[in-house]
């Protein structure tokens, strides 16, 4: 799993450079906050910022998922009718 993560961190950070100009050791440090705003503030823009970006980040996910997840099994073995596992 966690090769799977940096995999995709990897590529998404190469989208990013590809198209725009950015400090990617900027970008690594995380969520640029604004320090005339209060925590909850932030927080607030955080999670606006990432609300906004559901569609991108659902065709960036399919243009990765190959790459990153495992191929499926068309056994289903062990799997209910939505494909998790069954306990």
């Amino acid at each position: 799993m966690r090769d799977a993560l940096h995999v995709g961190v990897k590529r998404v950070m190469a989208v990013v450079c590809s198209g725009f100009s950015y400090d990617m050791e900027v970008v690594s440090h995380g969520f640029v906050t604004e320090i005339s705003k209060t925590g909850a503030e932030n927080e607030e823009r955080l999670h606006a910022l990432i609300d906004d970006k559901e569609v991108p980040r659902e065709r960036l996910c399919k243009l990765f998922e190959p790459e990153v997840l495992p191929p499926e099994t068309s056994s289903g073995a062990g799997e209910d009718s939505e494909g998790r596992d069954a306990d």
